[in-house]
């Protein structure tokens, strides 16, 4: 079983926003996969089938800075291996619309990613970054939770097919695979 992993906030207030882009990633595999969520460890969850394997999609409830209390639970309930799960979020330091996986490394600014980190106590947990850029000038945290532009939606969704392919090749092989498809 694969467990890919959104990060985002779960008030409607935050749909399209910057720091939603993991949301938005599973929104869109659960929409190509036709699956459909249920409450279950903190977190709206669903499951499809790919290429044989079992993939739960899942969408934290508890705010981004809390998200590893989701993650610890799922890991913990399910008995996974770090390996076992990918978390998609966004990322400032990347241009938008540029995707990265990396198979461990620091939480970096990101503190959805540094809640996981802190609550499984491993760092080396798959991850798949999402760019969103940054303000040359202003609030980082008006930014990331800002909505997105026309123009910015067009670039984003050019980014969820490409991480939603990404993530495929995920689970039907492994984030090395994923890297060396999508890392350029």
């Amino acid at each position: 079983m694969k467990v890919v992993i959104g990060l985002g906030n779960p008030e409607r207030k935050y749909d399209l926003t910057r720091h939603n882009i993991g949301f938005e990633l599973i929104d869109y595999l659960a929409e190509k996969h036709q699956v459909s969520f249920k409450s279950k460890h903190k977190a709206l969850i669903g499951e499809f089938r790919h290429a044989g394997e079992k993939v739960l999609l899942v969408k934290p409830q508890t705010y981004m800075n809390l998200s590893g209390e989701c993650v610890k639970e799922i890991i913990n309930y399910y008995g996974l291996d770090t390996e076992d799960i990918l978390v998609a979020y966004d990322d400032i330091d990347l241009e938008p619309g540029k995707i990265r996986l990396r198979p461990r490394g620091s939480a970096g600014t990101h503190n959805g990613m540094r809640s996981i980190i802190f609550l499984v106590q491993r760092d080396d947990i798959p991850r798949l970054r999402i760019g969103i850029g940054k303000p040359e000038v202003g609030d980082l945290a008006a930014y990331v939770l800002g909505k997105l532009s026309k123009e910015d939606i067009e670039v984003m969704k050019k980014a969820i097919v490409e991480a939603s392919k990404a993530v495929e090749t995920y689970v039907e092989k492994d984030v090395h695979a994923a890297m060396n498809l999508y890392n350029r």
